[in-house]
């Protein structure tokens, strides 16, 4: 009696056998002599076996180096998220501080400078940043309970720099005795500040006290995800607008208007590109699928291997190709 046992695995990736993705077993007994018929079956089953085992070991080869692509790709993109934010905020400063005076709080018109200044920082960068912390692959496993705390705290602070930069606004115009909340800008911001907050105390109350059920949160998810979105996007548009405004209002009664392109319009005008530029951007990694936060035991073929740091473990979950919807997650 002869006894054949093969195994196809894939030695370079030693954890996906361990997640039981690649275990071939083949148990051939066979009668009589070596030189039996079966003997030819036994050759081709073996020459077969090998050459399946050849082709899936190169296409893993091949979606791996995808995959680390995909990984630098993605804290490229951070990086260059950084360095827009902050370009938006210092922009936005030396424009207020060079152009328009500089700052105060007394009521005058340099308290107006703080609110493009706060809103810019509050409603566009802080927020786009606090949006993006379950893209993080560092929150793709241990306790999510930090993360939450993390995307809460930083939407907290967002909101609290808005706050400031519209009582800085509604004292100037008050002092002044100018009206509220005429300008289609001032209705896209007053629109996106009210979302927020609800959308703040909906996400606190729901997402990260105890008492929701998964069935609820699973409801309410993709209503957050989407308003989440919606926000920033009128967030940016309230910038720009403003943009437009506050030039228009302070360039008409010079030797050089707005349609005349004096440098500080070219400046506010470059400022306002950033900040659509930071936008997109955060957009664009909100909804990259394979940068989004897995399901609980499952990630994508380009999730699998994006890893905190290079040349650290994969993690340890099952792979599970996505075919279709799958359920929420237990928040």
């Amino acid at each position: 009696m002869g006894l054949c046992k093969v195994r196809a695995q894939q030695e370079a990736e030693p954890w996906l056998e361990s997640s039981g993705m690649i275990s071939t077993h083949c148990n051939l007994h066979l009668q009589g002599s070596s030189n039996s018929p079966a003997s030819a079956s036994l050759v081709a089953g073996l020459i077969g076996i090998g050459a399946q085992a050849s082709s899936l070991s190169l296409s893993l080869g091949l979606k791996e180096c995808m995959i680390r692509m995909a990984s630098g790709w993605f804290y490229l993109s951070c990086l260059l998220l950084g360095s827009l934010g902050s370009m938006c905020i210092l922009f936005t400063i030396y424009w207020m501080q060079y152009w328009r005076g500089g700052f105060a709080w007394n009521g005058s018109i340099y308290m107006f400078n703080w609110h493009p200044v706060l809103m810019v920082a509050g409603m566009v960068v802080f927020y786009g940043g606090a949006s993006l912390v379950y893209r993080l692959p560092q929150s793709w496993v241990g306790p999510k309970l930090p993360w939450k705390l993390l995307h809460a705290a930083l939407h907290l602070m967002a909101f609290i720099l808005t706050v400031v930069g519209l009582v800085a606004v509604f004292t100037f115009h008050n002092h002044g005795k100018i009206a509220n909340l005429y300008s289609l800008h001032s209705w896209l911001g007053i629109t996106a500040v009210f979302l927020f907050a609800c959308q703040w105390c909906l996400g606190f109350a729901v997402f990260l006290l105890p008492w929701a059920s998964m069935w609820l949160r699973s409801l309410l998810k993709p209503i957050h995800v989407f308003f989440g979105a919606a926000i920033l996007s009128l967030s940016i548009a309230s910038v720009i607008s403003g943009i437009n405004e506050k030039l228009f209002f302070s360039l008409r009664n010079t030797t050089r208007p707005y349609n005349s392109l004096p440098s500080e319009a070219v400046f506010a005008n470059s400022t306002g590109m950033l900040v659509v530029a930071f936008g997109l951007l955060v957009l664009y990694i909100l909804l990259a699928s394979s940068w989004k936060r897995p399901e609980p035991g499952i990630l994508t073929d380009r999730q699998l291997l994006l890893q905190p740091r290079p040349g650290s473990r994969p993690f340890p979950v099952t792979y599970m190709p996505v075919t279709g919807r799958q359920p929420y997650e237990s928040w």
